[in-house]
């Protein structure tokens, strides 16, 4: 069993949806979802807010937050997963934000850094990982994870 297929079968069993915030990704996380027949049993839907601009206004991620922590940080990525959850109305969440590259990293955030947010009714989580490789690489590499982590989180429940 793939692992878009083991994570339908986790949330078909707990009768549960799923929605995105997606960021260095684009999409990517959400179209691995979607290409799974059946998907949209419990798939409700994502937003790809890759401009600052979109994390403030749709997904309402104070600018002070970004300005203080960065866009690719614990504290956006948490505030990214809970916002989506209650926009989208969906039981569990998760969030992407990180840095795909070849620009834009840092020496205290490399490029392949990537934070994760995942929301449920009673779980809010974060984690951080550092992708090696090509921007490709990098947003194939973090949508696989997403995908892991909401797997181990939400059947850990």
């Amino acid at each position: 069993m793939d692992k878009v297929e083991e994570l339908f079968k986790i949330l078909k069993e707990k009768k549960a949806t799923l929605g995105a915030a997606e960021s260095c990704t684009g999409g990517r996380f959400s179209a691995k979802i979607t290409a799974v027949p059946g998907s949209s049993e419990f798939f409700i839907g994502s937003i790809i807010s890759y401009a600052n601009s979109v994390k403030q206004d749709v997904l309402e991620i104070p600018e002070i937050d970004i300005k203080n922590h960065g866009a690719v940080s614990q504290v956006v990525a948490e505030k990214m997963s809970r916002n989506v959850r209650e926009l989208l109305n969906c039981t569990f969440s998760v969030s992407i934000t990180g840095i795909a590259g070849p620009g834009g990293g840092s020496q205290t955030k490399p490029v392949g850094t990537v934070w994760f947010g995942i929301s449920g009714l009673k779980i809010v989580k974060t984690e951080m990982k550092v992708f090696i490789g090509d921007r490709a690489r990098v947003q194939d590499a973090a949508s696989d994870y997403a995908i892991e982590l909401l797997i181990k989180t939400i059947s850990s429940l």
